[in-house]
Protein backbone atom coordinates (compact mmCIF):
# COMPACT_ATOMS: atom_id res chain seq x y z
CA UNK A 1 0.00 0.00 0.00
CA UNK A 2 1.10 3.92 -0.51
CA UNK A 3 -0.23 6.05 1.65
CA UNK A 4 -0.48 9.92 1.61
CA UNK A 5 0.07 11.82 4.71
CA UNK A 6 0.01 15.49 5.58
CA UNK A 7 1.61 16.05 8.83
CA UNK A 8 1.91 19.10 11.58
CA UNK A 9 5.60 19.68 12.33
CA UNK A 10 6.79 21.88 14.96
CA UNK A 11 9.89 21.36 16.51
CA UNK A 12 9.55 22.83 19.98
CA UNK A 13 6.69 24.49 22.03
CA UNK A 14 7.75 28.18 21.17
CA UNK A 15 8.56 28.21 17.47
CA UNK A 16 5.95 27.97 14.54
CA UNK A 17 5.17 24.85 12.91
CA UNK A 18 3.70 24.12 9.59
CA UNK A 19 2.17 21.36 7.59
CA UNK A 20 4.71 19.08 5.25
CA UNK A 21 3.45 16.30 2.86
CA UNK A 22 5.19 12.71 3.10
CA UNK A 23 4.25 9.41 1.13
CA UNK A 24 4.78 6.29 3.06
CA UNK A 25 5.64 2.65 0.48
CA UNK A 26 5.33 -0.76 0.91
CA UNK A 27 2.80 -0.21 3.71
CA UNK A 28 1.50 -3.71 4.89
CA UNK A 29 -2.57 -3.95 5.77
CA UNK A 30 -1.27 -5.71 8.72
CA UNK A 31 0.86 -2.50 10.08
CA UNK A 32 -0.71 -0.59 13.03
CA UNK A 33 -1.12 3.35 11.75
CA UNK A 34 1.67 3.58 14.19
CA UNK A 35 3.95 1.18 12.78
CA UNK A 36 3.21 2.86 9.38
CA UNK A 37 4.48 6.19 10.78
CA UNK A 38 7.78 4.23 11.96
CA UNK A 39 8.07 3.19 8.17
CA UNK A 40 7.95 7.16 7.44
CA UNK A 41 10.31 7.68 9.86
CA UNK A 42 12.75 5.16 8.87
CA UNK A 43 12.68 6.92 5.49
CA UNK A 44 13.01 9.97 6.50
CA UNK A 45 16.46 9.39 9.01
CA UNK A 46 17.90 7.20 5.94
CA UNK A 47 17.89 10.85 4.12
CA UNK A 48 19.42 12.55 7.04
CA UNK A 49 15.72 14.12 8.22
CA UNK A 50 14.01 14.96 11.23
CA UNK A 51 11.63 11.94 12.02
CA UNK A 52 8.30 12.72 12.75
CA UNK A 53 7.67 13.16 17.07
CA UNK A 54 4.50 11.03 18.03
CA UNK A 55 3.58 9.89 21.64
CA UNK A 56 3.39 5.84 22.07
CA UNK A 57 3.38 3.49 25.55
CA UNK A 58 1.81 0.54 25.57
CA UNK A 59 0.10 0.13 21.57
CA UNK A 60 -2.71 -1.93 22.92
CA UNK A 61 -5.63 1.47 23.74
CA UNK A 62 -4.78 0.92 27.60
CA UNK A 63 -2.43 4.06 28.31
CA UNK A 64 -3.78 6.81 25.97
CA UNK A 65 -0.67 8.40 24.68
CA UNK A 66 -0.92 7.77 21.13
CA UNK A 67 -3.45 10.38 20.35
CA UNK A 68 -3.41 12.82 17.69
CA UNK A 69 -5.82 14.12 15.17
CA UNK A 70 -6.02 12.07 11.77
CA UNK A 71 -7.89 14.14 9.11
CA UNK A 72 -10.01 16.17 11.83
CA UNK A 73 -10.93 13.37 14.33
CA UNK A 74 -9.34 12.47 17.20
CA UNK A 75 -7.64 8.94 16.93
CA UNK A 76 -9.78 8.53 14.32
CA UNK A 77 -12.69 7.86 12.44
CA UNK A 78 -13.17 4.64 13.49
CA UNK A 79 -15.37 4.51 17.03
CA UNK A 80 -13.92 2.71 20.09
CA UNK A 81 -10.49 3.16 19.15
CA UNK A 82 -6.91 4.90 19.72
CA UNK A 83 -4.43 5.24 17.54
CA UNK A 84 -2.32 2.53 18.19
CA UNK A 85 -5.26 -0.37 17.72
CA UNK A 86 -6.06 1.53 14.22
CA UNK A 87 -4.60 -1.22 11.62
CA UNK A 88 -3.79 -0.19 7.85
CA UNK A 89 -6.31 -3.11 6.63
CA UNK A 90 -8.85 -0.49 7.38
CA UNK A 91 -7.53 1.70 4.73
CA UNK A 92 -6.99 1.92 1.13
CA UNK A 93 -3.89 2.11 -1.04
CA UNK A 94 -3.16 5.77 -2.16
CA UNK A 95 -5.61 7.08 0.93
CA UNK A 96 -4.80 10.33 2.22
CA UNK A 97 -4.86 11.78 5.69
CA UNK A 98 -3.69 15.03 7.83
CA UNK A 99 -2.09 14.80 10.97
CA UNK A 100 -1.88 16.83 13.67
CA UNK A 101 -1.56 17.25 17.42
CA UNK A 102 -4.68 18.03 19.70
CA UNK A 103 -5.31 21.68 19.81
CA UNK A 104 -5.85 22.87 23.21
CA UNK A 105 -4.93 25.94 25.34
CA UNK A 106 -3.92 23.32 28.42
CA UNK A 107 -2.33 20.79 26.08
CA UNK A 108 0.70 22.79 24.58
CA UNK A 109 2.60 21.43 21.61
CA UNK A 110 5.91 19.94 22.79
CA UNK A 111 6.77 18.79 19.21
CA UNK A 112 5.21 18.03 16.32
CA UNK A 113 2.30 15.02 17.39
CA UNK A 114 3.35 15.34 21.05
CA UNK A 115 1.79 17.34 23.35
CA UNK A 116 1.47 18.08 27.31
CA UNK A 117 -1.17 16.28 29.15
CA UNK A 118 0.41 17.18 32.79
CA UNK A 119 -3.10 19.58 33.24
CA UNK A 120 -4.59 15.92 33.51
CA UNK A 121 -2.51 14.95 35.96
CA UNK A 122 -2.65 17.90 38.11
CA UNK A 123 -6.69 17.39 37.85
CA UNK A 124 -6.33 13.80 39.68
CA UNK A 125 -3.74 15.06 41.89
CA UNK A 126 -6.24 17.78 43.25
CA UNK A 127 -8.74 14.93 44.31
CA UNK A 128 -8.58 11.72 42.46
CA UNK A 129 -7.62 9.65 44.87
CA UNK A 130 -8.78 7.87 48.29
CA UNK A 131 -6.94 8.11 51.94
CA UNK A 132 -8.55 4.50 53.06
CA UNK A 133 -6.21 2.28 53.43
CA UNK A 134 -7.69 -0.50 51.49
CA UNK A 135 -4.81 -2.95 52.37
CA UNK A 136 -3.89 -5.96 50.13
CA UNK A 137 -6.37 -7.09 47.54
CA UNK A 138 -9.59 -7.78 48.88
CA UNK A 139 -11.16 -11.48 48.00
CA UNK A 140 -14.10 -11.72 45.51
CA UNK A 141 -17.20 -10.14 47.19
CA UNK A 142 -15.49 -9.62 50.68
CA UNK A 143 -16.59 -5.73 49.61
CA UNK A 144 -20.44 -5.69 49.58
CA UNK A 145 -20.84 -3.51 46.19
CA UNK A 146 -24.13 -3.94 44.19
CA UNK A 147 -23.62 -5.28 40.67
CA UNK A 148 -24.73 -2.65 38.81
CA UNK A 149 -22.61 0.21 41.24
CA UNK A 150 -19.85 -1.99 40.42
CA UNK A 151 -20.65 -1.89 36.91
CA UNK A 152 -21.40 1.86 36.46
CA UNK A 153 -18.03 2.17 38.72
CA UNK A 154 -16.04 0.42 36.30
CA UNK A 155 -17.49 2.09 33.27
CA UNK A 156 -16.43 5.52 34.61
CA UNK A 157 -12.95 4.29 35.35
CA UNK A 158 -12.62 2.99 31.69
CA UNK A 159 -11.20 6.41 30.83
CA UNK A 160 -7.69 6.29 30.07
CA UNK A 161 -6.74 10.00 30.31
CA UNK A 162 -6.04 10.36 26.07
CA UNK A 163 -7.78 13.87 26.01
CA UNK A 164 -9.56 13.33 22.73
CA UNK A 165 -12.52 14.45 24.55
CA UNK A 166 -10.85 17.86 25.19
CA UNK A 167 -9.15 17.54 21.52
CA UNK A 168 -13.01 17.22 19.81
CA UNK A 169 -14.70 19.91 22.21
CA UNK A 170 -14.91 23.26 20.35
CA UNK A 171 -14.58 25.06 24.12
CA UNK A 172 -11.75 22.20 24.62
CA UNK A 173 -13.37 21.33 27.98
CA UNK A 174 -12.08 18.43 30.11
CA UNK A 175 -15.63 17.95 31.84
CA UNK A 176 -15.77 14.08 30.19
CA UNK A 177 -11.91 12.86 31.59
CA UNK A 178 -12.84 15.34 35.57
CA UNK A 179 -16.25 13.75 35.77
CA UNK A 180 -15.44 10.23 35.07
CA UNK A 181 -12.97 10.67 37.93
CA UNK A 182 -15.20 12.14 40.00
CA UNK A 183 -17.76 9.53 39.08
CA UNK A 184 -16.03 6.14 39.89
CA UNK A 185 -15.13 7.37 43.04
CA UNK A 186 -18.30 8.58 44.30
CA UNK A 187 -19.58 5.40 43.48
CA UNK A 188 -17.77 3.30 45.85
CA UNK A 189 -17.32 3.21 49.76
CA UNK A 190 -13.20 3.85 49.32
CA UNK A 191 -13.69 7.28 47.81
CA UNK A 192 -16.93 8.73 50.35
CA UNK A 193 -14.57 10.14 53.09
CA UNK A 194 -13.23 13.14 50.39
CA UNK A 195 -16.66 13.52 48.27
CA UNK A 196 -17.30 16.79 48.63
CA UNK A 197 -13.53 17.96 48.81
CA UNK A 198 -13.28 15.86 45.67
CA UNK A 199 -15.30 17.11 43.30
CA UNK A 200 -14.77 20.84 44.53
CA UNK A 201 -10.72 20.56 44.35
CA UNK A 202 -10.77 18.57 40.60
CA UNK A 203 -13.36 21.04 39.25
CA UNK A 204 -11.15 24.29 40.30
CA UNK A 205 -8.23 22.96 39.25
CA UNK A 206 -10.06 22.05 35.83
CA UNK A 207 -10.58 25.99 35.52
CA UNK A 208 -7.04 26.87 36.42
CA UNK A 209 -5.74 24.72 33.55
CA UNK A 210 -7.28 26.47 31.40
CA UNK A 211 -9.99 24.02 29.93
CA UNK A 212 -13.21 25.49 28.78
CA UNK A 213 -16.74 25.24 29.42
CA UNK A 214 -18.96 22.35 28.71
CA UNK A 215 -21.73 23.44 26.04
CA UNK A 216 -23.22 19.56 26.29
CA UNK A 217 -23.09 19.12 22.36
CA UNK A 218 -21.36 15.63 22.85
CA UNK A 219 -18.43 15.58 20.52
CA UNK A 220 -16.53 14.32 23.90
CA UNK A 221 -18.49 11.18 23.71
CA UNK A 222 -18.25 10.49 19.82
CA UNK A 223 -14.72 10.45 20.13
CA UNK A 224 -13.84 9.00 23.45
CA UNK A 225 -11.92 5.80 22.41
CA UNK A 226 -13.72 3.97 25.70
CA UNK A 227 -17.13 5.31 25.17
CA UNK A 228 -17.50 7.32 28.67
CA UNK A 229 -20.79 8.52 28.75
CA UNK A 230 -22.14 11.80 29.14
CA UNK A 231 -24.09 10.78 31.99
CA UNK A 232 -20.71 11.17 33.91
CA UNK A 233 -20.97 14.80 33.24
CA UNK A 234 -24.11 14.68 34.98
CA UNK A 235 -23.17 13.17 37.87
CA UNK A 236 -20.22 15.83 38.24
CA UNK A 237 -22.62 18.75 38.09
CA UNK A 238 -24.81 16.86 40.68
CA UNK A 239 -21.89 16.04 43.19
CA UNK A 240 -20.45 19.83 42.86
CA UNK A 241 -23.77 21.45 43.58
CA UNK A 242 -24.37 19.23 46.94
CA UNK A 243 -20.85 19.92 47.57
CA UNK A 244 -21.03 23.82 47.47
CA UNK A 245 -24.41 23.68 49.66
CA UNK A 246 -22.74 21.31 52.22
CA UNK A 247 -19.44 23.52 52.08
Amino acid sequence: MRIHLTVWRQAGPNVGGAFHAYTAENVSPDMSFLEMLDVVNEQLIKKGEEPIAFDSDCREGICGTCGFMISGIPHGSQPHTTVCQLHMRKFNDGDSFTLEPWRAKAFPVLKDLVVDRSAFDRIIQAGGYTSVNTGGAKDANNILIGKDIADAAMDSAECIGCGACVAACKNASAALFTSAKITHLSLLPQGQVERTTRVLNMVERMDTEGFGSCSNEGECEAVCPKGISLKNIATMNKEFWKAVLQS
